[in-house]
């Protein structure tokens, strides 16, 4: 009896256990199908960000095409409004001086000719002021989503980071934007011996109520020179190069904006193009258009300045030499020449 009952429990438990068996084989099943689904569920996310982050690259990137495309039909329907309204004036005017007798016709037709050189005159004083504000832009190379790849190279300027742009007045001008985090490198002469290259690292750090203006040697040793100007920041720089070579061999006017490279036309869109630019009220909009040319013409006109270009610095060093000699040997000369007249050996 007590064999029976034991051989009952065993195959019950033995029946039991292939039925959890059955169920774990499944659940496992599941599990491997919920966590392939799971998977490809991710991927699919994953390129749905990548699609939308490219999506919104091109709005940005039409928004501001679009933007351009509308300054510039605003400007022209202005100019040819004005255009049209000339025929009516002066066929207005015409119609009043022909009920006129024929003496006053010349005075008259005088007038309307005055009148339409003052009315020309201001149109040629807009368009004039608006091709002043275009810029060529150079083609940079971007990125899949349309984003600039970084370090920019524009000759002697790399430009490491854009920065942010902020709304703040002090942070902006009519002419250009200052964005916190901007960074940039230049090659340039060293403030120890300016005929030999040093980089420079130009950056524009948050000062609370304003920006502050820094530019860093290479060199640990030297000190970083400070403004809340950025003018001052780049004459600084300027003053102490002429102080080490003992002569006014460049300007010390400041152009910090050129050796920042901020005022360069392929920076000054991608800081005008990015978030926030908008609300900087005291900033003037400044018209781009791209360069079909592969010359830069910003770089090419910084070859010529001595404040802002290395080549051109160790020019202006040599020439001053050379004419010093030259002053010194003049000098000896005239001693030379007036020793017999004073009867000296």
């Amino acid at each position: 009896m007590f064999n029976c009952d034991s051989k009952r429990k065993f195959f019950k438990s033995e029946s039991e256990n292939l039925v959890y068996k059955k169920k774990y084989k499944r659940m496992k099943r599941i599990i491997k199908s919920f966590l392939f689904q799971n998977a490809a569920l991710c991927d699919q996310v994953a390129q749905m960000q990548e699609r939308i982050l490219i999506v919104k690259e091109e709005r940005n990137f039409l928004m501001r095409k679009l933007q351009q495309f509308q300054t510039a039909a605003d400007s022209e329907h202005s100019v040819t409004s004005q255009l049209c309204s000339l025929p009516e004036i002066l066929s207005a005017q015409n119609n009043s001086g022909s009920k006129k007798p024929a003496p006053k016709k010349r005075a008259n037709s005088d007038t309307t000719d005055r009148s339409s050189m003052k009315m020309k005159k201001p149109l040629s004083t807009k368009t004039s002021q608006s091709m002043k504000k275009k810029k060529l832009v150079s083609p940079i190379p971007l990125d899949i989503t349309g984003r600039p790849i970084f370090p920019i190279s524009l000759g002697d300027l790399k430009v490491h980071s854009i920065g942010e742009v902020s709304d703040r007045p002090e942070f902006h001008n009519e002419d250009y934007i200052f964005p916190i985090g901007y960074c940039s490198t230049r090659q340039y002469g060293s403030v120890k011996d300016p005929e030999q290259s040093c980089v420079y690292t130009c950056k524009v750090v948050d000062g609370g109520s304003q920006p502050r203006f820094e530019i860093v040697t290479d060199s640990a040793s030297d000190d970083a020179i400070v403004s809340a100007n950025i003018d001052q920041c780049h004459s600084r720089l300027l003053q102490l190069i002429n102080r080490c070579v003992g002569s006014e061999v460049v300007t010390t006017r400041g152009r910090g904006a050129d050796f920042f490279g901020l005022s360069h036309p392929t920076i000054h869109h991608l800081i005008q193009s990015s978030l926030g630019a908008r609300k900087c009220q005291g900033y003037v909009w400044t018209k781009f258009e791209v360069s079909r040319s592969t010359i830069d013409s910003a770089a090419s006109d910084e070859m010529m300045e001595a404040s802002l270009n290395f080549a051109a610095l160790k020019r202006s060093i040599t020439f001053s030499k050379s004419h010093l000699e030259t002053i010194i040997k003049e000098e000896s000369d005239d001693n030379s020449q007036s020793y017999p007249l004073l009867g000296w050996p």
